[in-house]
């Protein structure tokens, strides 16, 4: 049970590798550092676009409408943060 634990720990650092990926490349985007005609640049933002959206989806219809202000990834940050809490402090229910 633990190396189940170990793996979910595992994903959840990787989802939080890509946001964080995903948040820092908008910024350079949108403060034109990097730019989608480059063609690994495109191929990058279209993979972490590809493996979010299902996680920002949900959120972003519970979200309200701020204007130019995209507030699913901070939300998405602090549920992976809660659950590596809740799992840490509950494994040694898993012994």
């Amino acid at each position: 049970m633990l190396s189940l634990l170990q793996i979910i720990m595992l994903v959840l650092d990787v989802v939080w590798f890509f946001i964080i990926a995903h948040v820092i490349m908008s910024w350079l985007i949108n403060f034109q550092v990097i730019n989608l005609y480059q063609p690994l640049v495109a191929q990058i933002w279209q993979v972490l676009n590809r493996v979010l959206e299902p996680l920002y989806g949900p959120l972003r219809r519970f979200l309200p409408n701020v204007q130019g202000l995209d507030l699913a990834p901070l939300v998405a940050l602090i549920g992976i943060y809660a659950l590596r809490i809740i799992i840490t402090n509950n494994i040694s229910a898993f012994y």
